[in-house]
């Protein structure tokens, strides 16, 4: 991801370890149903953008083996650390602003990244310049304009509380620069960077421990800018904290769109 004075969800924060396992439990099966329909194998030359934890460029790593090539990169790897041995390669780097780290890779995958950054268009030129000819590119972001709500079964107060929180969260994304709409662009923005075979789905989790273990790590990681913006008291985030802990309520996510074409 980029690094901007403003972004919301710092790498650093204990809870971002908690979120980025979380994702991994939602959305890692969609993710690698994609890669494996592509046809990875031994030697694959991998650019995992914005790769967060550790789970997508470990497995990566056991697909293309001891003859490929796996390079990680974001602007804060301190949670990617681990995955740091042969053929995993972690690099500090920022998608929007930088070179890409090397060409000719057979496959370049971004997961809840692009949304975040500032020049989603010169990220994207750039991931595809990576590519070798006939190299596949993977964006899956996130669209939480088409779906906002946290409790799409909105019927007691409780989900009304989740659902006024939901709406401050993305409030103060869009105030940072998020495009909360991105997702459903993905298809026509991967054809007008001149991919051909573009194709993308959907998955949307609609209720599951890791989707309330996702809002819990949230909540706790914004709290402060909750508060200080006005939207929500300490005991509002309290009571929501409690609520998601019950296990009583449904809660979803934003529908996550993956998108891919060959170079």
């Amino acid at each position: 991801m980029t690094q901007t004075d403003g972004y919301l969800l710092d790498n650093r924060q204990t809870e971002a370890g908690q979120r980025f396992d979380a994702f991994a439990t939602l959305f890692d099966p969609t993710t690698f149903r994609h890669i494996e329909r592509f046809g990875i194998g031994s030697g694959w030359r991998c650019w995992e953008v914005g790769a967060g934890g550790t789970s997508v460029a470990s497995w990566l790593a056991k697909k293309v083996g001891p003859t490929g090539r796996v390079v990680a990169t974001d602007i804060d790897t301190s949670w990617a650390a681990s995955a740091a041995r042969p053929p995993v390669e972690i690099r500090v780097h920022d998608v929007g602003a930088e070179e890409p780290p090397g060409e000719g890779f057979d496959l370049v995958h971004a997961r809840l990244v692009l949304v975040h950054v500032p020049d989603r268009e010169r990220a994207l030129r750039s991931m595809v310049k990576a590519l070798r000819p006939g190299g596949r590119l993977l964006v899956e972001d996130a669209d939480p304009a088409l779906q906002p709500l946290l409790c799409p079964d909105e019927h007691g107060p409780e989900q009304q509380l989740a659902n006024r929180l939901r709406h401050g969260f993305r409030k103060l994304l869009a105030e940072r620069g998020a495009d909360l709409s991105y997702g459903r662009k993905l298809p026509r923005l991967l054809r007008e960077v001149g991919l051909r075979e573009v194709e993308a789905d959907a998955y949307f989790p609609v209720t599951s421990t890791a989707c309330a273990d996702l809002e819990s790590a949230t909540v706790r990681q914004i709290r402060g800018q909750l508060v200080t913006a006005g939207i929500a008291t300490n005991e509002d985030i309290d009571r929501h904290l409690a609520n998601v802990a019950s296990g009583s309520m449904d809660l979803a996510t934003a529908p996550m769109i993956s998108a891919w074409g060959r170079k």
